[in-house]
């Protein structure tokens, strides 16, 4: 009980910084409410002590809700788990998992700490009133050390709303126990105490002896679940080093759905030992804080009946000197109230633009929507068509184009939206003019002072290391695309100085990081000079100088086409940097090197991102890095990145090659209050010099992203709020 005991406390170390915005979330999330306000849990997808669906120790054919984002902690027997599952597709999930096994003495360490990375496929779904289950196939384990290391089919048919039965053939770890042969040949390599992992082992799935589990899963009421398990995971290693004694492949379990975000479990699992589970399950489509408290935009004005007020159509009011400046004025009020930053305006008898940054909404479209309402209200009645560009600091993206007389038509048809959708036009937005700036703006200075974290994670001695301390930001844009920025950080208290500086074949790149954390007093985190402007043509550039981020200075430039029309983007980037002195001052270390990359962005339609990037890296290496990021409408995106050199995976070192996972998700999310800040983090399972990538801030592909077609269609609903 007493090793229990230090385990579960165990548990919280080891998340800590991790899933310290989950448990946020998860705190702030009370059960969804119906329309008279009363709560409504209704029964969730069992997560397994992997952390993905299944049993209790065993996988299901069931699958997560779509875009379902859960993190659970478990334990029993001195084996410890915590894992993050992202349900890719309606079909496909994956997971990341950071385990602890207590007296598992291999490769020299008393506890031993594993990652591992999961994927899962549902290949057939049951359908309702036909005979068939929902099967699977999933891959554990299938780039790590290989401790975990398992492969299975399985299936699950469920009986009204209350029964499940699942039944599956498991290898490797799966197939361990009472194996009935190998179906699919003998041969499988044996785990290895001590190897670095990182490399997909092929070789292995669906080899060896397999074995068969299954259970049934029965929830008499909304909350209350009680599961029975088979188990086909002998746990032979475990056994062997007296982790735990495996008495009975039987498990038993009841959980309890606190509401539509956690739930809890107690098990009986392999006749010797007592288990539970927590974990708690996120969804972009079920806010913590539903947007009930938005300011709700005012009714369209309409303009006057031409044949009865043919006089207040008149456009004699261009001609008045003092007309520009009041609108103007008039406009740069409205457009503030709704949350938009006028830059400029150039206003015609017929046709009118203004260009704006959005500082308030996280959907684009309905910042759009809210500016052509105020467009509608100010601009006297000759203006029929509205010309909004959009910007970001100081950047033109793209200028949408919408007539007056199709908003006045539409607004008040059921649908609206779609129906506008098919009217608006988007273009390329030409650089700005210095005659159409409203007058006082530039130069613009901006402050902030916020506290600031830094995590460390999977350190042996230390899974979970943070620092915590004050940031003061500042910019000084001194003309649209022409700025300075800086941040300096004061360390408050924390322990990543504890952080062990890992040795590299490599020049250390990133293993060194640890000892820019050591620094005590004020630090300067960044300063830089950048310039970015649209170029023409669809082309967009940047130049940004200075210290470029905590460990390098120097210099970067950047390359984009992106046509406001097309889902595809090509960039490229070169940069001449040199190591910063550990004390985050001025000074630089004897290394420089020139790193760049050609990249290749495609906007894959239904919120799928995917990059490729292809070149030189901080160490000198040469390869390409692989991204594939979900992205929901509300702001939600969950990604997933590998990166492959000339480096080989025993230079390379621990975990064979660099990869890992990301997720944002947006303050509104918490607070249903229109915000454009967002929570997130990078999770690496480990850190090293190989493919290693420059941190250059306000890389040009996801500042122009915000204002094109495809980015303004999938938040097009939210035009009319």
């Amino acid at each position: 009980m007493q090793r229990a005991v230090g385990q579960i406390r165990g548990a919280t170390r080891l998340l800590g910084g991790a899933l310290a915005a989950l448990l946020v979330g998860a705190a702030s999330a009370s059960a969804e409410v119906d329309t008279l306000g009363f709560q409504t849990v209704g029964p969730r997808t069992t997560l397994n002590f992997y952390g993905s669906a299944g049993l209790i120790d065993m996988p299901s054919a069931n699958v997560m809700p779509d875009g379902e984002l859960s993190a659970s902690v478990s334990y029993f027997g001195g084996v410890l788990r915590n894992t993050l599952t992202f349900q890719i597709t309606p079909r496909l999930s994956g997971s990341f998992r950071y385990s602890a096994v207590e007296g598992l003495n291999l490769a020299g360490f008393d506890t031993y700490f594993d990652r591992s990375f999961d994927l899962r496929y549902q290949v057939l779904e049951q359908q309702e009133g036909r005979w068939w289950p929902s099967i699977a196939i999933g891959l554990q384990d299938f780039i790590g050390t290989g401790i975990y290391a398992g492969e299975y089919i399985v299936a699950s048919r469920s009986f009204g709303e209350q029964l499940t039965v699942t039944g599956g053939v498991g290898w490797g770890r799966l197939g361990s126990y009472n194996s009935f042969g190998a179906p699919f040949g003998e041969t499988r390599p044996a785990f290895v105490p001590g190897d670095t992992g990182g490399e997909f082992s092929v070789d292995q799935w669906f080899r060896g002896p397999a074995a068969f589990f299954g259970g049934v899963e029965w929830h008499p009421t909304d909350r209350l679940g009680l599961i029975v398990e088979y188990s086909s995971d002998a746990y032979d290693t475990e056994t062997a080093q007296g982790v735990f004694e495996h008495r009975s492949p039987f498990n038993l379990g009841v959980e309890y759905q606190l509401n539509q975000s956690a739930r809890i479990g107690a098990y009986y699992l392999y006749g010797s030992e007592i288990g539970i589970n927590l974990a708690f399950s996120f969804n972009p489509r079920r806010p913590a804080s539903p947007m009930t408290h938005r300011p709700v935009p005012e009714p369209l004005a309409l303009r006057p009946d031409r044949s009865q007020y043919p006089e207040q159509w008149t456009t004699a009011w261009i001609e008045d000197p003092r007309a520009r400046p009041a609108l103007g004025n008039r406009l740069n009020e409205a457009l503030g109230g709704q949350g938009q930053l006028l830059v400029a305006y150039d206003l015609g008898p017929h046709a009118a633009e203004i260009r704006i940054e959005n500082e308030r909404f996280h959907s684009v479209a309905q910042a759009l929507g809210r500016s052509a309402r105020v467009m509608a209200e100010i601009l006297p009645p000759s203006v029929e068509t509205f010309h909004i560009t959009l910007m970001d600091d100081g950047l033109a993206i793209s200028t949408v184009t919408v007539r007056r007389s199709d908003l006045e038509a539409l607004e008040q048809e059921p649908n609206a939206a779609e129906a506008l959708q098919a009217l608006v036009g988007i273009s390329a937005a030409p650089p700005t003019q210095e005659e159409d700036l409203l007058a006082g703006l530039y130069p613009r200075f901006d402050w902030s002072l916020r506290p600031y974290t830094r995590a460390s994670y999977f350190d042996p001695d230390n899974p979970v290391l943070m620092n915590l301390g004050l940031r003061l930001q500042g910019s000084y844009e001194f003309r649209p695309g022409w700025r300075v920025d800086g941040a300096l950080t004061y360390r408050l208290v924390g322990n990543l100085d504890q952080a062990r500086s890992s040795p590299s074949a490599l020049p250390a790149v990133r293993t060194n990081a640890p000892l820019f954390d050591r620094h005590e007093g004020v630090a300067l985190e960044t300063l830089t000079f950048s310039h970015a402007r649209n170029l023409g043509n669809d082309f967009y550039g940047r130049v940004t100088l200075g210290y470029l981020e905590r460990m390098y200075g120097g210099v970067s430039t950047e390359l984009l086409w992106r046509p406001a029309t097309s889902r595809l983007a090509l960039g490229a980037e070169v940069n001449y940097v040199m190591q910063r002195e550990t004390d985050m001052g001025f000074g630089f270390q004897d290394y420089d090197v020139v790193t760049g990359h050609v990249s290749a962005y495609y906007d894959m339609a239904n919120g799928y991102h995917v990059q490729l990037d292809a070149g030189r890296y901080l160490a000198g290496d040469w390869g390409a890095t692989l991204s594939l990021d979900r992205e929901f409408r509300n702001g939600w995106s969950v990604g997933a990145f590998a990166t492959l050199t000339d480096v080989s995976a025993e230079d390379f070192g621990e975990g064979s090659f660099d990869k890992g996972i990301r997720f944002s998700i947006p303050v509104s999310w918490f607070t249903g209050q229109p915000s454009q800040r967002t929570v997130g983090t990078t999770i690496r399972p480990v850190t090293r010099d190989g493919g290693a990538r420059l941190n250059v801030p306000d890389r040009l592909y996801d500042r122009v992203r915000e204002g094109q077609l495809q980015h303004i269609n999938d938040q097009w609903a939210r035009v009319w709020r």
